[in-house]
């Protein structure tokens, strides 16, 4: 860890690594209820549930419960059905203006209680096996999935309509070939893989690496030397996340990251080596209270708050505002998430810098998380 010269005061440096030259150290590497529900014969459902079914799927409380009720006696009935069928069995479906459950079949003249049943062309057994063939096959990007779907009877493959070129079509020649069961749909998008946000991961900027301090909405917290306003992130596993939408240092130490639609902000910390901690709101600790950070060199390291509102004269320039802390970090660390409360769930603030490591012992201080908050004008995600 690169220090400034012994005639600083506090002898604090900042624990970004390889962010900007002058501010590191060398970088680490509304349906209709079905017959015999009504929401007075259902069970009882957390209000949580209830509320997102109602606010997602368009339903006011009745009629959520009605559905949940009737989609489990669908599980139940589908299983019977299975077994009655057998080989004929062609798969089942909710209908979505009825809420009634759909079984199809290869055997006509077919009754299973509880639901409708269809006559259908293939068993289930049979499209799953030519899916089977499907997924030994090598794609082409502009293949952006395939399925088996019930409700037309066929195996479905998407092709993003907007990349469709000679590979697309060679390939779906080909698919085309193993069963007739196979159908073709146009999509336009393409999908890509969902990440969380999680405070105490790394974060990469270019050849340096800090840690993500908290999730807000749209994006989340970190230490404002971290960054300066447009430079680029990139999450844990190297993949493109976000661009940081302003930064202040120094003077302060914070800053926000604007993340892009592959990142999903998460009211989680990271506890390395246990389960995740769930950030619960913001209260200040009190001095003397235990703290506890997360960090993406030194991981999961605790100590005691000593003093708030502390100035720290870096070699790059004064920061105001600062708590003081007896916990440990080192470089890497810099805007991770630092935690205290009832099962760590108030979130505190982000590293910013300090003194000796986590061998020896040392001194750390943090950028409180409240005035980024009210600063930016952001809100914290929590559980």
């Amino acid at each position: 860890m690169n220090r400034t010269s012994a005639a600083r005061l506090t002898g604090a440096v900042l624990l970004a690594t390889g962010v900007v030259t002058a501010l590191s150290v060398p970088a680490f590497a509304d349906p209709a209820a079905p017959a015999g529900a009504t929401s007075s014969n259902t069970e009882s459902y957390p209000s949580e549930l209830l509320q997102a079914v109602q606010r997602d799927l368009g339903l006011n409380a009745d009629q959520a419960r009605v559905r949940l009720a009737s989609d489990e006696r669908s599980g139940s009935i589908e299983n019977s059905a299975k077994s009655q069928l057998g080989e004929a069995f062609g798969g089942a479906w909710i209908d979505q203006s009825s809420g009634k459950l759909q079984i199809a079949s290869t055997k006509p003249g077919v009754t299973v209680d509880g639901a409708d049943v269809r006559t259908v062309k293939y068993s289930q057994q049979q499209l799953n096996g030519t899916k089977t063939v499907l997924d030994v096959l090598k794609a082409p990007s502009s293949v952006t999935s395939w399925r088996v779907d019930d409700q037309t009877n066929s195996v479905v493959v998407e092709v993003n309509k907007t990349q469709r070129d000679a590979a697309t079509e060679a390939f779906l020649k080909t698919v085309r070939s193993i069963s007739p069961a196979v159908q073709v749909a146009e999509v336009t998008e393409s999908p890509t893989p969902l990440y969380d946000l999680r405070g105490g991961d790394a974060v990469y900027m270019g050849g340096g690496r800090c840690s993500l301090g908290f999730s807000v909405q749209g994006g989340f917290v970190i230490a404002g030397h971290c960054g300066r306003a447009g430079t680029a992130t990139q999450g844990y596993n190297r993949v493109s996340q976000g661009t940081f939408a302003a930064s202040v240092f120094p003077g302060n130490d914070y800053a926000w990251v604007r993340t892009n639609s592959n990142w999903t902000p998460r009211p989680w910390v990271n506890h390395y080596g246990g389960a995740n901690v769930i950030v619960k709101g913001s209260t200040v600790a009190a001095i003397g209270a235990t703290i506890c950070r997360s960090g993406s060199t030194t991981g999961w390291r605790c100590g005691r708050v000593q003093a708030y509102n502390q100035t720290v004269n870096y070699a790059q320039g004064q920061v105001r505002g600062l708590t003081k802390t007896s916990a440990c970090a080192e470089p890497g660390d810099s805007g991770g998430s630092w935690v205290a409360g009832t099962g760590f769930g108030q979130a505190q603030g982000v590293t910013s810098g300090g003194s000796g490591n986590c061998t020896s012992g040392g001194t750390t201080y943090f950028q409180p998380v409240n005035p980024i908050l009210q600063r930016y004008g952001l809100r914290l995600v929590t559980g």
